[in-house]
């Protein structure tokens, strides 16, 4: 276990950002949710933390914190390096397609490559300005739809998720953006409860397979396990998505999933279906796009 030292009264927040890499850099932590690096990580945990603005760093690094404040971030640098709670959870936000989102341990940490589809309102895969209605399938904390309900002001979005808890996280954050009249949270087991049919469907449902679940560092077992395994292949959610799709697809309809690193398996399973890979500029992949069409077909 790692020891946190209590800071001298003339701790600067450059002095913890400083601390707070050493400290990091020393256990091993993992990233993944939502930083890479150490230096990220706990600017993130700073930040977040006391309710700065990242815009203005240069200018804030050199100000004293206050007892309590040092109280607070040592007690969360504690808690991310003994016990690997990730940031997020510890400063309750995280941070998807450039907007922030509450979250907690009932959800898991946003950080989907398929932000960068979002932000590019899914061009050149559909022409934007045809799109009425879009799903997000495995809501989650609704990060998905409500980023493209903010991306997109003129569609309406349906954020599907089965679990109860998940649900209170979604609502939580249609509250918060204000996007009630957009984006409506609904409870369903995949497509079990859904009538309507959509321009676009995209799914970031759980897609970790038996072997990888046994060996996730110990930052994921902060996050709800139904939400990450999927069986042994990582697909068992994948495959339910592909037979159910197709009805609730317009006819010129793109459904887009995230399956991570179970692409492999997906290959293997579906050979003859015309899956497009993406690619994306700020990283990431396992992500595939499927045309109503393609679909029909297979």
């Amino acid at each position: 276990m790692t020891t946190i030292k209590k800071p001298s009264s003339s701790t600067t927040l450059r002095d913890f950002l400083r601390y707070a890499v050493t400290c990091f850099e020393r256990a091993e932590i993992f990233y993944g949710h939502g930083t890479n690096n150490s230096f990220d990580e706990a600017m993130f945990l700073l930040f977040d933390s006391l309710s700065l603005p990242y815009e203005h760093a240069q200018d804030l690094l050199d100000a004293r914190l206050t007892e309590d404040e040092s109280h607070l971030l040592l007690q969360r640098l504690s808690s991310r390096v003994n016990e690997r709670i990730p940031t997020a959870y510890l400063v309750k936000q995280a941070w998807f397609a450039g907007i922030p989102f509450y979250v907690d341990e009932r959800v898991l940490i946003p950080r989907s490559p398929i932000a960068e589809l979002i932000e590019a309102q899914f061009a050149p895969w559909i022409e934007p300005s045809s799109v009425k209605r879009v799903c997000d399938m495995c809501a989650g904390s609704a990060c998905i739809a409500i980023a493209t309900a903010l991306y997109m002001p003129g569609v309406v979005v349906d954020a599907v998720e089965y679990n109860d808890e998940a649900i209170e996280v979604a609502n939580q954050n249609v509250q918060k953006h204000r996007v009630g009249g957009q984006v409506n949270v609904m409870q369903s087991d995949l497509f079990d409860r859904v009538n309507a049919t959509y321009d676009i469907i995209v799914a970031n449902p759980p897609y970790v397979d038996k072997i990888e679940m046994a060996s996730l560092p110990p930052e994921y077992e902060h996050e709800p396990v139904d939400a990450l395994a999927s069986g042994d292949d990582g697909l068992v959610h994948t495959h339910k998505l592909l037979e159910q799709a197709p009805k609730h697809l317009n006819d010129d309809g793109i459904l887009i999933v995230e399956v991570g690193a179970s692409r492999v398996a997906m290959e293997a399973a579906y050979p003859n279906l015309a899956l497009t890979w993406l690619d994306f500029q700020r990283g990431g992949d396992g992500v595939f796009l499927v045309t109503k069409e393609a679909l029909l077909a297979k």
